[in-house]
Parts: C-alpha cells; structure tokens; sequence
C-alpha cells in the first residue's frame, strides 16, 4: 500500500511540474506575440530632468555640459576631511564612570555629546573637568580619544 501512495505521489509531482513548464512556454509565446504587435524589438525609455522615466526622448537644447574632470569618484582624501574640524577640541566631562571605564563629554562649541572610552584618556579626568581631545570614528559614531585636562 506504501509503495503505491509514493509512486501516486511521484506521479502527481511531474503532472505539476509538466503543467507549469507549458504554462511558463504559453506565457513567453504571448510576449513573443506582444512584442511582434508592437512592432518587436526593444522599446526605448527616456529619463526627464526630474529623474521619472518617459517614452519621449529630452529636448537637445536643455542638454548641460558636465566636464570629466569635474566628477569627483569615491571618497575624498582624509587629509581634505580633517581641515574641516580643527583636530583638538574643547568640551566638558559630563559623565564618567570610573568602575566601567567610560562616559561622555560635551563639545563647548556645537554642544554634542561624544563617548570616551578609559583607552582614550591620556590624564585622570573626572565630572565637570575641562578637556581637550580629538575625535574619532567608532563603531557607533565619534568617539573622543587622547583626553587630557586643561
């Protein structure tokens, strides 16, 4: 009786399998004839000014001339991104654990809130101290590193 349910049940299986693959042939021969109404080959899509996808080709006249070496590709250069901030900065301990061997500082310029790690600190620092330090990227966002006291 087993082996009469499992050879039914096989059986069933390639009746499906053969059923999609002539479903699937009759839907690519639909496209096929779709394509040969709509006078076959590859239809051409336009991209607008504004970035929406459009069946009309863009106007020449509005066409922008860009210049090659005006493409900036890949990231700038650190020595570019560090001119930005000055490389130390002033803040207030707003927070430090000694047992866990972290806590935060306040820059006193922009007033955000930075994480220090006790690896970072080159003095003992404590709430309320005045520092200075730099930042770098962590894991969770800028980290304040090579802490001393003013």
């Amino acid at each position: 009786m087993a082996k009469s349910q499992v050879t039914f049940n096989k059986i069933e299986k390639e009746k499906k399998r053969l059923k999609k693959r002539e479903e699937k042939q009759k839907k690519k021969e639909a496209r096929r004839a779709e394509a040969k109404e709509n006078g076959g080959g590859i239809q051409f899509a336009y991209v607008d000014f504004n970035g929406n996808l459009t069946d009309t080709p863009p106007d020449p006249a509005m066409r922008e001339k860009v210049e090659a070496e005006s493409i900036e590709l890949g990231i700038p250069k650190k020595e570019d991104r560090e001119e930005e901030e000055p490389a130390n900065k002033e803040g207030k301990v707003s927070f430090f654990d000694h047992s866990k061997g972290f806590g935060f500082i306040i820059d006193s310029i922009n007033q955000e809130k930075y994480f220090v790690h006790v690896s970072g600190v080159l003095e003992e620092i404590s709430e309320n101290d005045k520092v200075t330090y730099e930042l770098e990227r962590g894991q969770k966002g800028m980290n304040a590193v090579r802490v001393k006291k003013i």
